[in-house]
């Protein structure tokens, strides 16, 4: 029976410890990494760096200025 299976994701590392995943938690190994993982998310741990928006940008539209006319 074990010969007709179909593996359907691949192993691969698991992105928290490097052990190999598992078709259960895939990506990850376990559940530990799985949870590590959602403690990362929750606590910011993943941020993409930006440089932060001030108040006069998010007013709304761009005021023309009165010296074009």
């Amino acid at each position: 029976m074990a010969d007709n299976v179909i593996r359907l994701k691949p192993t691969r590392p698991c992105p928290i410890c490097g052990k190999p995943s598992t078709q259960a938690h895939h990506p990850f190994c376990s559940g530990r990494c799985v949870d590590i993982d959602l403690s990362r998310w929750l606590s910011g741990a993943y941020v993409i760096p930006a440089e932060p928006v001030g108040d006069d940008d998010a007013d709304g539209p761009p005021v023309p200025d009165e010296d074009e006319d």
